[in-house]
């Protein structure tokens, strides 16, 4: 167990870098090819604990991958759209007016509501392919890997002033 924390630990650290490499940057930059090969190596990795976490037989992940491959994608669409509220944020910390707060706020809570959908959805589909146990395992290794980037972000991410 030891190793997966150290490895989660690492993967978070990587990808807390992956967002605050992009908070803050105007879009179309020379960084984005470096922030693209890093979200790639962040996948191939996440990729790798999830291997190595679920123990899959040869028919359960040839199976499981393509689906796992279209949920990652999915993931990606939407941690794009927390990128961006994360940027949005930090572009207008000094002068964020009550109205752009609120608006921030929604967009959040709506990107919220589409990560629990998101993962809902998948549910099934992972079910499909997998037996119950192997689906919780998934989805835990998800949550811890998605609690400690959040955690991450909490810790860097200032209050709203006052």
């Amino acid at each position: 167990m030891s190793k997966t924390r150290t490895f989660v630990t690492l993967l978070s650290i990587t990808a807390m870098s992956w967002v605050l490499m992009g908070a803050g940057r105007p879009a179309a930059t020379a960084g984005d090819t470096n922030l693209e090969i890093l979200r790639d190596s962040i996948r191939a990795n996440k990729k790798a604990l999830v291997a190595a976490s679920l123990g899959l037989t040869d028919e359960e992940s040839q199976k499981f991958w393509p689906v796992y491959d279209r949920y990652q994608k999915d993931l990606t669409a939407l941690n794009d759209r927390y990128l961006q509220i994360i940027q949005d944020y930090t572009t207008h910390f000094d002068d964020l007016t009550d109205e752009q707060a609120m608006k921030l706020l929604d967009d959040y809570l709506k990107a919220d509501a589409d990560r629990v959908k998101l993962r809902q959805d998948y549910v099934a589909q992972i079910a499909a392919v997998l037996p119950g146990r192997k689906v919780v395992r998934f989805f835990q290794i998800e949550n811890k890997m998605d609690a400690v980037v959040r955690y991450d972000l909490a810790a860097n991410i200032p209050v709203v002033k006052r």
